[in-house]
């Protein structure tokens, strides 16, 4: 069933059935519609597909748009500034365990940190200008040695992290000594960056409980399925129109990447002939611009990928 067709069903039931609920129910239901089109609960099923399926390349995560990547830009720049802070603040302090040595430590992977976002800010928004064949063959085998060291080093940092919060556990709650009364700042400082890191690490299964145990038990309750809802909320013309298009014959001419360089469109499977107008998404996924306007119309997300096109 077509995806629009059902929640405009289940709009029109609820809109007749309106006189005959209770407020508290049409409310419940309203507010439901609401959640289910909300753009933070697209963005939790994108993150939650993600995690959970094939992590084909690094411009299908979620978390690599702009807009992410500046909020953990912000995050690390406040972490930074207020650490060093409170370490010049509390010269002092004498706490029985080694906070400094810890809260230092995990500065100096919040430094770490940044060369890593500038990556993942160059991948999601490289461009290229190449007319040689060979000089691209050449700058891809460079970019794939680039991605597999950048990789390699997030991996490390982040299982530096991890036994860096175990660390940080062990040594703030340990209150043989009650080390609390002779360091509180870098105490208040240290509990404070494991809450943060704390609320990272369970937000896989925080996401887990919202998306399979509370959502399904609230669709049941106010008889509306906000998953579908959620799949079925269709692009606007002016967002599609937004979106870059061209004659399949330039692509080649001008060079413009795309993640895969098929030869047929995966909606209707017809090869692309010269001079036929193609669409990309911005997960560079190229299509046949009158199939994907109609798909875009009814699900504003990738047919391949499902990442949505308001990132």
């Amino acid at each position: 069933m077509n995806p629009r067709y059902h929640v405009m069903s289940h709009l029109g039931a609820d809109n007749s059935n309106d006189t005959a609920r209770s407020p508290p129910a049409v409310f419940l239901v309203r507010t439901a519609v609401r959640i289910s089109r909300a753009r933070w609960f697209s963005f939790l099923r994108r993150v939650f597909r993600y995690q959970n399926g094939s992590r084909s390349d690094v411009l299908s995560n979620p978390f690599n748009s702009k807009s992410w990547i500046l909020f953990e830009f912000i995050v690390l720049i406040v972490q930074i500034v207020v650490i060093t802070l409170v370490i010049l603040i509390s010269h002092a302090e004498k706490p029985i365990w080694p906070l400094r040595i810890w809260i230092a430590g995990y500065n100096l992977g919040n430094l770490l940190s940044l060369p890593l976002l500038y990556w993942r800010y160059r991948c999601l928004s490289r461009g290229g200008d190449i007319s040689d064949t060979e000089q691209q063959r050449r700058n891809n085998t460079e970019e794939s040695r680039s991605a597999h060291m950048m990789n390699k080093s997030r991996t490390l940092l982040e299982l530096f992290f991890a036994i860096w919060f175990v660390m940080g556990n062990v040594w703030i709650f340990d209150t043989r000594y009650r080390s609390f009364t002779r360091a509180p700042r870098l105490h208040s400082l240290c509990i404070s960056l494991l809450a943060w890191n704390a609320i990272g690490y369970s937000f896989p299964f925080l996401l887990f409980i919202l998306l399979c145990c509370f959502v399904p038990l609230l669709s049941r309750a106010v008889g509306f399925n906000m998953n579908s809802a959620s799949e079925g909320r269709g692009a606007s013309d002016d967002q599609i129109s937004h979106l870059p298009q061209w004659r399949y014959k330039d692509v080649e001419a001008n060079n413009v990447q795309h993640a895969h360089q098929n030869t047929e469109c995966c909606i209707c499977l017809a090869k692309y002939m010269d001079k036929e107008e193609v669409r990309q998404l911005p997960c560079l996924h190229l299509f046949h611009q009158r199939c994907v306007d109609q798909w875009l119309r009814i699900i504003s997300s990738c047919p391949l990928c499902k990442q949505d096109i308001d990132k």
